[in-house]
């Protein structure tokens, strides 16, 4: 198993895109990833991570069902998760679109779970956004957060 997992749901395409390109990033560290649909993913996979990068499109301001599914599945976990690495993103249809509130869920989720998040001080603060397909900065903006979220892992495994 992957050290990293990207784990998307994408209805258009747009989040799984992203997603490869978050993945590009983890590898660019040189830390093992593996992108999955939330659908193929089983929760006892959760475990074995050493990182966890979510990714979804944005419905009223919240996260698509199938990923808070995932988060809510995942209580089952409780405690488990603590001191995982973690990371979001999401694609929207519009700037206002409520990609903020979508993206905080996700992280409010691993936090409680006891995960590690960094955000940063460019760019998507808290994680990639896409408006429609990812352009460019999108793009830069997924590659980083892989390689943020690798380097992280690899300095906690010390």
């Amino acid at each position: 198993m992957a050290d990293v997992m990207v784990i998307y749901y994408s209805r258009t395409g747009h989040t799984k895109e992203m997603a490869g390109f978050v993945a590009r990033g983890v590898e660019q560290e040189g830390v093992s990833c593996e992108v999955k649909a939330v659908a193929d993913v089983s929760g006892d996979e959760l475990l074995a991570l050493k990182g966890l990068i979510v990714g979804s499109p944005t419905y009223y301001g919240e996260a698509a069902a199938p990923i808070r599914e995932l988060f809510d599945r995942s209580v089952k976990f409780h405690g488990k998760l603590e001191g995982k690495v973690g990371g979001a993103f999401i694609s929207c249809g519009c700037v206002g679109g409520g990609n903020e509130t979508a993206i905080l869920s996700m992280i409010h989720s691993m936090l409680v779970h006891g995960m590690i998040v960094q955000g940063t001080a460019s760019g998507g603060h808290y994680g990639p956004v896409a408006v429609g397909a990812p352009d460019k900065r999108a793009q830069d903006e997924c590659l980083a957060l892989g390689r943020r979220v690798a380097r992280l892992v690899r300095k906690l495994q010390g």
